[in-house]
């Protein structure tokens, strides 16, 4: 339905899109035929499908070519936290962005795009994932250096042998 988010699993991330009616998704995507068919994978923290920008274009493209080989799904589960606006609005606010807006994996993806379409808040699930993993990742080498640096009970039965 118009108004709906379509998530595109692709791997280690998933590209999202507004659907807009007559097989056209809205969505964020880098230049060439970024978005479309999913042809990169990531190799780098602040790419689109592996390749660097800054910039990335919102832009219309027929559902097909977007889905190429990937699966697509209706993907509106974050209207548990946040209520829609009304579909002609969410159509309204994504046909507004076409164009070059500025791009940043974690702040401003995709999926914050479509996300702001619908639900008017500016989230991705995906950066937020991945930022906890990063926040639990370094709280881990921290511990492990502290107690590697305060010397472990162990450690110090060995030396006394």
């Amino acid at each position: 339905d118009k108004g709906d988010l379509v998530e595109f699993p692709r791997g280690l991330y998933s590209h999202w899109g507004v659907y807009i009616g007559d097989e056209e998704i809205v969505h964020l995507a880098g230049d060439g035929n970024d978005g479309i068919n999913g042809q990169y994978n990531s190799g780098h923290l602040f790419t689109v499908c592996g390749k660097r920008f800054n910039k990335a274009m919102v832009k219309v493209d027929n559902f097909w070519d977007v889905t190429g080989n990937s699966k697509a799904k209706k993907n509106n589960e974050k209207d548990r936290k946040c209520k829609p606006l009304p579909k002609e609005e969410i159509v309204a606010r994504a046909l507004s962005k076409i164009g070059s807006i500025p791009y940043n994996v974690l702040w401003s993806n995709c999926e914050h795009f479509a996300a702001w379409c619908r639900n008017g808040e500016n989230r991705s699930e995906q950066a937020e994932s991945f930022l906890k993993a990063v926040v639990v990742g370094a709280a881990a080498v921290v511990v492990g250096g502290l107690a590697y640096a305060t010397g472990s009970p162990t450690k110090e039965k060995k030396e006394k042998s």
